[in-house]
């Protein structure tokens, strides 16, 4: 619900003040900025077409009427007038800032659709980086980048993900069990990535709870990689990610195939 009732305007905003939202972790930010993306772009182009209507039609009747009056020659044209006005009207701020704007809600859209990290609107995240960035202290995840940084090289990374997927079969996860001191690590090898696997999420593995402490990715067939801490003890919730899986693959700290967690 909060998706697509708040979360199309939520959407705009840079990601950390979007993280300090009650309702944050109930929304798919993806779906939201593909949505704000897209209403971006569409209220920029009617924005631009009436720009153009008015734009036209005023400097086209002011040239005309200056003609008429003699002032411009007797040579000058009806399709000069409008040439020229053209010309004002393409090079004009208002309809570069329009076009940016459409140029941004296309990038968002795209972002939300294919990134992992989608983007709020330029000019809240350049006043966070000058106003509250300096105040806040960094915690960044492995595989999430700045707004400022997602743009093209996000979406070049959403596009290897969907070459991966089509050209490379998906796999069975393959788990990872080791222990770190008294407390047990589980690392995730999955050949797909796992939508809103974002660190700290706890995530219930049949009747275990672990808490996600980071994720990152490789080579390989199973290029994403996830790092999970066994928690003493744990409580079901909206929030708690259930992970069962039907095929998965276990090894132990050595690499060697001990076992699956088949379902039968």
């Amino acid at each position: 619900m909060w998706t697509y009732l708040l979360g199309p305007i939520v959407a705009a905003f840079p990601n950390p003040w979007r993280r300090s939202l009650p309702f944050a972790e109930d929304v798919h930010w993806g779906r939201a900025t593909a949505i704000s993306g897209l209403a971006e772009s569409v209220l920029a182009l009617v924005a631009l077409m009436y720009w153009y209507s008015y734009s036209m039609t005023t400097w086209v009747g002011n040239g005309t009427a200056v003609a008429l009056t003699g002032k411009m020659g007797p040579e000058v044209r009806v399709q000069d007038i409008g040439a020229a006005a053209l010309i004002i009207w393409a090079t004009h701020p208002i309809t570069w800032l329009l076009g940016l704007v459409g140029l941004e809600g296309a990038v968002r859209l795209c972002t939300g659709a294919f990134a992992s990290n989608p983007c709020g609107v330029l000019p809240l995240f350049i006043l966070d980086k000058i106003v509250f960035s300096p105040f806040r202290r960094s915690t960044r995840e492995p595989l999430e980048a700045d707004d400022g940084q997602v743009g093209v090289s996000s979406v070049a990374s959403a596009v290897r993900e969907r070459i991966h997927a089509a050209t490379r079969p998906e796999l069975p996860d393959e788990l990872h069990f080791t222990i770190d001191g008294s407390e047990e690590i589980m690392e995730i090898y999955a050949s797909r990535r796992k939508p809103d696997w974002i660190p700290p999420r706890v995530v219930r593995y049949f009747d275990t709870y672990y808490r996600l402490e980071a994720d990152s990715s490789a080579g390989g067939s199973r290029p994403f990689r996830y790092r999970l801490r066994r928690l003493p003890v744990g409580v079901p919730g909206r929030t708690v990610i259930l992970y069962s899986p039907s095929d998965a693959i276990i090894r132990d700290a050595d690499g060697c195939h001990v076992g699956s967690s088949r379902i039968t």
